[in-house]
């Protein structure tokens, strides 16, 4: 077995697949695009990374890097569990990719345009969305545990890099105790804070500055 990681350190979707292979223990090879660029453009179908090379089979996109390693190099924990479970788990790896990330990365995005070319009608909507995405997972998310209960699913892989670069562009706050909590229990996550640790000395790239905190 040759397992193949491509990504960034610093990458939020990078970090959805480092971490479901940190946490089953799978052996693989982390190869940074700071210094495998070229490699990488040269398999990358899209330009984007992460990208899971399995015995020269070439994987790209996030959750399906996921779905791979669950069907193909099974461990301890079940990315996708059985059922109307594994449905939830979907589903919430959706809301926490599609709802939180991609409108906490509008701002993020818009501050690297050019003067002129700036959009802040675009961002205050994305931040309208995205706190409406929190005001919802404040009330779907349970008490304690994890986004579908006990297992670390899919979701929670989706949730830790969403959630740890959402709230440094639109806080939480104390007014969502229960999702700021979730975000506390997954930073705590070994396989979620070696991803921050690893991280942390590229922070100088976040274009609107890191917050001195997490």
């Amino acid at each position: 077995m040759s397992l193949v990681l491509y990504g960034h350190e610093f990458s939020s979707y990078t970090w959805k697949a480092l971490i479901p292979l940190w946490a089953n223990d799978t052996p693989f090879e982390f190869r940074s695009v700071e210094q495998h660029g070229e490699e990488f453009a040269g398999l990358t179908p899209f330009g984007q990374f992460p990208l899971l090379v399995d015995d020269g089979e070439v994987v790209a996109e996030s959750s399906i890097i996921i779905e791979h390693l669950d069907r193909r190099h099974p461990g301890p924990n079940r990315w996708i569990p059985d059922g109307d479970a594994g449905l939830r788990a979907r589903f919430f790896d959706r809301i926490f990719d599609l709802r939180v990330m991609n409108n906490a990365a509008v701002p993020v995005t818009d501050s690297l345009r050019p003067e002129g070319q700036r959009d802040p009608f675009g961002i205050e909507q994305a931040m309208t969305r995205l706190r409406r995405t929190y005001d919802w997972l404040e009330g779907a998310l349970p008490d304690d545990g994890w986004a579908v209960g006990a297992p670390f699913t899919i979701a929670d892989c989706a949730a830790a890099p969403a959630l740890f670069y959402a709230d440094w562009v639109e806080p939480i706050g104390p007014a969502r105790p229960k999702l700021a909590a979730y975000r506390a229990r997954l930073l705590a996550h070994p396989a979620v804070s070696r991803a921050v640790e690893q991280a942390r000395s590229f922070r100088h790239y976040f274009p609107l500055g890191a917050p001195d905190r997490d």
